[in-house]
């Protein structure tokens, strides 16, 4: 399986007909399972023949045959997810049936094609891995920072004063880490080291 290092822009739809049945494939990026839940009930209609899906988020995944031959529909959406290198994706095939029957392979052939088909037609954005570092600084020190946070990527996730300077919390992409770790050191004269929370 290639690496899953893309989502999706936007929402995305594709549209074929295959055998007189028609197939629609709706994608979107979603962070958490809950959303690409709420997608599915959302864009699932009711008047269909199927709705079938798939999502993945990291290792969490889960897929749908929503009536269909087990394993002709959901879990080869899932393929085609994945087959698109996408994560934090999630995907319903909808079938009107139009009375010619597919058999188990033009089922899957139809459901994994649709959904392949739209995701690769669709804008992606890659993923970035980000991280977490804390660290204390000086109050005198906390203006410098701040204003390099922006050559690292970085944001403040929370920042807690206390009597000898101030707590942070940062976020920011993972091929910064070494450079904000050095550039921090730097700005403080060795007193402060930012250390990975995650």
């Amino acid at each position: 399986m290639s690496e899953l290092s893309h989502t999706l822009a936007g929402p995305c739809r594709h549209q074929e007909e295959i055998k007189k049945s028609r197939f629609l494939a709706l994608a979107a990026p979603v962070e958490t399972s809950a959303l690409a839940l709420a997608f599915v009930q959302e864009l699932a209609d009711p008047a269909a023949t199927h709705n079938c899906w798939a999502y993945r988020i990291g290792q969490d995944y889960r897929f749908n045959d929503d009536g269909e031959p087990a394993g002709t529909a959901g879990r080869t959406i899932l393929q085609a997810i994945e087959g698109q290198g996408m994560d934090r994706v999630v995907v319903v095939v909808t079938r009107w049936y139009g009375g010619i029957k597919l058999g188990a392979g033009g089922l899957v052939r139809a459901y994994g094609g649709t959904a392949a088909e739209c995701l690769r037609r669709a804008e992606r954005l890659p993923i970035v891995s980000m991280v977490r570092l804390g660290l204390h600084c000086d109050f005198a020190e906390l203006s410098l920072l701040k204003a390099r946070l922006k050559d690292w990527q970085a944001d403040i996730r929370s920042e807690t004063f206390d009597a000898d300077g101030v707590q942070l919390q940062l976020q920011l992409p993972e091929n910064r880490v070494a450079e904000a770790q050095a550039r921090i050191v730097d700005i403080s004269r060795g007193r402060s080291v930012a250390v990975r929370l995650d």
